[in-house]
């Protein structure tokens, strides 16, 4: 009987002790303890997303060349804009005035969006052919228009302000993550942690968090359950205000996505790069040297929104894109391109093509990027000065031509990065944004007895010698129609030493 009892109570026991553990909260609401909480596989795999910024902002599409168009109301309510220009303030105001006439407000920009032609399945169709493993869409930008049926926006404020209750009248975030997550896409989210000229965030109160900011956000991943969670608008405030601690320990151990969602670095002031998920550049503004995945996003041109007064100039052009791409993978990184849709819910023609030859790239070449990471160095440099001064006087956002002027477009006493490199276990590719003629050197790289070296999207093996620390590849001579594609080439060099 003693051991029968004994027994019962030792079963009684270990139920309780694994119930605690399965239940116990591992993620404690401050950063040392938040931080240790891994970036999901998958995303330092991915390398390629897209970004979507949509919103109210899309009806007017409009804003200075050089400037993020989906701050229209901020340019157009404080009449002071910055980006890669010199600005009187002016511009969006005059345009309005002149567009929409002196008494028609931002507000009034909801019953004209009807978002008629929106498609996600065909958005998904895109992004897939794109080559892109992820896609980010804007649940709520600045403004603080809701692309959802949040109910917060409108008791806060007063009056209707999500895409269900006016506007659109349609679930836009709800359509989206079900598109993209039945093409097998992951589905991301980004959300704005503040807004411009909400009247509780204004007036500097609490309850902007406590009432609307935390339950707001926990409506929206509860709702939709995303992959990615890209947060913003957090550089005016610290945790004392925002909390983010808190709620991301919420996230973390009992939100439906604790045990997969991937976050961003971007929920309190000044901790970029320092606390949260994987880390963000927006531009290139920011040095990049991190030993944590990390991501790039920028637009086809200079805004996020679509900004209809932008031509052909201001777009970067596939080889610039898929040298960034390339780029930015050296380094450990991933791009995700944004595109804007217009009002009506079309991906402007231009930007499809530019996700088109990029996917059209990587159909061939996606070996050397997917599932990649960082070699020993990221390129190997030609002869000259290596120091480039990304950022010209008078610009916030590095412009696309950067990666131009450090590969193929050679600046007087420059060098130029010959080749990029990649690994992936004991392989390495060297990538060339120039096809070479006749030989290719690689410099500080040992091959082993068994190495071989192929061309991506050449069927043949290419022969190869080495002699004093060079790896020398005879290249064969291709004519246009022979090259298995175009802007970057990629050498898959197997166990490498």
């Amino acid at each position: 009987m003693y051991q029968l009892r004994f027994k019962f109570h030792f079963l009684v026991l270990t139920f309780f002790f694994n119930w605690y553990i399965a239940n116990a909260q591992p993620y404690e609401a401050n950063w040392e303890s938040l931080d240790k909480r891994p970036v999901a596989g998958w995303f330092e795999d991915a390398k390629f997303g897209i970004f979507i910024h949509w919103g109210l902002y899309s009806v007017p599409s409009w804003s200075p060349k050089g400037t993020y168009e989906e701050w229209y109301l901020e340019w157009l309510t404080s009449q002071s804009i910055f980006g890669n220009g010199k600005y009187s303030g002016q511009e969006i105001l005059e345009f309005h005035k002149k567009t929409y006439g002196e008494t028609f407000n931002y507000i009034d920009f909801a019953r004209n969006w009807k978002a008629e032609l929106y498609d996600p399945v065909k958005w998904a169709d895109l992004f897939k052919r794109s080559g892109a493993k992820y896609v980010i869409m804007t649940s709520k930008h600045h403004d603080g228009f809701a692309l959802w049926p949040s109910k917060h926006t409108t008791e806060s404020r007063g009056y209707l302000w999500n895409s269900v209750e006016t506007g659109p009248r349609r679930d836009l975030v709800g359509d989206y993550v079900k598109a993209m997550k039945a093409a097998g896409l992951k589905a991301g989210l980004y959300y704005s942690l503040y807004e411009w000229y909400h009247p509780w965030y204004r007036a500097g109160l609490d309850k902007f968090v406590t009432d609307y900011y935390h339950p707001q956000f926990k409506d929206l991943v509860t709702r939709y359950q995303p992959d990615i969670l890209y947060a913003d608008g957090e550089w005016e405030q610290d945790d004392s205000y925002w909390k983010s601690t808190e709620l991301l320990a919420w996230l973390f151990n009992e939100s439906p996505v604790k045990d997969e969602v991937v976050i961003n670095d971007r929920w309190v002031k000044g901790q970029r790069h320092k606390h949260g998920g994987y880390f963000t550049t927006e531009y290139l503004r920011e040095d990049v040297n991190f030993n944590r995945p990390w991501e790039e996003v920028r637009g086809m041109g200079l805004s996020f929104g679509y900004n209809r007064n932008e031509d052909l100039e201001d777009y970067n052009s596939p080889q610039m894109l898929i040298l960034m791409l390339v780029d930015i993978v050296s380094k450990g990184g991933n791009l995700c391109i944004n595109v804007g849709p217009t009002a009506a819910g079309k991906i402007p023609v231009i930007m499809e093509e530019r996700l088109i030859q990029i996917g059209d790239w990587l159909s061939v070449n996606g070996d050397a990027i997917y599932g990649t990471r960082k070699w020993k160095q990221s390129c190997q440099w030609s002869a000259g000065d290596r120091n480039f001064e990304l950022l010209e006087e008078g610009q916030a956002y590095v412009e696309g031509d950067y990666i131009l002027k450090q590969t193929v477009d050679q600046q007087a006493g420059k060098a130029v990065k010959e080749l990029f490199f990649t690994s992936k276990g004991n392989d390495v590719f060297a990538i060339s944004p120039k096809f070479p003629k006749g030989e290719l050197v690689i410099k500080d790289i040992t091959p082993a007895k068994n190495t071989q070296i192929t061309l991506l999207g050449y069927e043949h093996p290419l022969k190869y010698k080495y002699r004093k620390g060079d790896l020398i590849i005879e290249v064969p001579q291709l004519s246009y129609d022979e090259l298995p594609c175009l802007y970057a080439w990629c050498f898959k060099i197997t166990n490498v030493k």
